[in-house]
C-alpha cells in the first residue's frame, strides 16, 4: 500500500477511538486496535472501524495452545481484519497452526488473507528480564532467533522495534513484512535515537508499515499531523 501509517488507537473512550478513524481514515494506511480498546468495545468496535474503509491492524498477541490461537484467528479473519498478532514465542506448532487457519478461513469466505505477525520480544523486556523466566539475556539475539524461527515457519509478517529493523532485514527473506511502532513525530526531540526513528528513518531503514500513535493522536489537528508524517517520508 502507498500509505504505511497505522494509527494507534490507545485511547480512552470507544467515541474518541470513532472519532479518530473518521477524521483520519482519508489520510492513514489503518488503525491498530489493542487489548485496551477491543476489551473495552468488543468487536464491534473492528467493524465499525471498518466502515470507514479503513485497514485493521488487530494487535492482541495471541498466545496458547495451537488449536486456541487457530480459533482466535479464525474469528479476527471472520472480523474481516487485515493484521493481527500472535507471539512467536508460542513455538512452531502454535505459529503454523494461526497461519494456516487465517489461509483457510480467508479462503472459505472468499477474501484477502490477513497478515499474521509475530511478535518477538517485547520492548519492555531488558537483559534483566528475559533472564528471570529463563531466557537468553542478550535481547537481540532473541529477537533475531524468535524472528527466524517464525519466518520458518511460514509467517509472513513480524512486529519489531526500530533498533530491530537493519538487522531483521538482514537476516530475514525480502518478503517478510516488518510493521515498526515507537516513530517520533517531527516536532519530537531526537536525542533517544537508541529507541526511535522518524517516519523517514524508519521506512529506509526496512519497515513495511509504521504504528504512530501519540504524534498523531494528540495533536491539536491529528489529520494535519497524520498528513505531515506522511510528506515526510518523500
Amino acid at each position: 500500500m502507498s500509505n504505511p501509517i497505522l494509527v494507534a488507537l490507545d485511547v480512552p473512550t470507544v467515541e474518541r477511538a470513532l472519532t479518530l478513524a473518521e477524521q483520519l481514515a482519508p489520510a492513514v494506511g489503518g488503525f491498530k486496535v489493542g487489548s485496551e480498546l477491543f476489551t473495552r468495545a468488543g468487536p464491534d468496535i473492528v467493524r465499525r472501524i471498518r466502515s470507514t474503509g479503513a485497514l485493521v491492524f488487530l494487535d492482541l498477541k495471541f498466545h496458547d495452545i495451537p488449536n486456541t490461537v487457530a480459533q482466535a484467528v479464525a474469528a479476527a479473519t471472520h472480523l474481516d481484519v487485515q493484521m493481527l498478532t500472535i507471539h512467536a514465542s508460542g513455538g512452531p506448532a502454535m505459529i503454523r497452526a494461526a497461519e494456516l487457519s487465517a489461509r483457510k478461513t480467508a479462503d472459505a469466505l472468499d477474501r484477502p488473507v490477513p497478515l499474521v505477525l509475530g511478535v518477538t520480544v517485547l520492548t519492555s523486556m531488558d537483559a534483566d528480564e528475559l533472564s528471570s523466566v529463563g531466557l537468553p539475556s542478550d535481547p537481540g539475539k532473541q529477537v533475531e532467533r524468535l524472528a527466524v524461527l517464525a519466518a520458518n515457519s511460514g509467517l509472513r509478517g513480524l512486529v519489531c522495534s526500530p533498533l530491530e529493523l537493519a538487522a531483521l532485514r538482514r537476516t530475514l527473506p525480502a518478503s517478510i513484512q516488518l510493521v515498526t511502532p515507537g516513530i517520533r513525530g517531527p516536532g519530537d526531540a531526537s536525542a533517544d535515537q537508541k529507541r526511535t526513528l522518524s517516519a523517514a528513518e524508519a521506512i529506509a531503514a526496512g519497515a513495511t508499515w509504521l504504528v504512530i500513535g501519540r504524534p498523531i493522536c494528540t495533536a491539536d489537528n491529528p489529520r494535519a499531523a497524520a498528513e505531515q508524517i506522511l510528506r515526510s517520508m518523500g
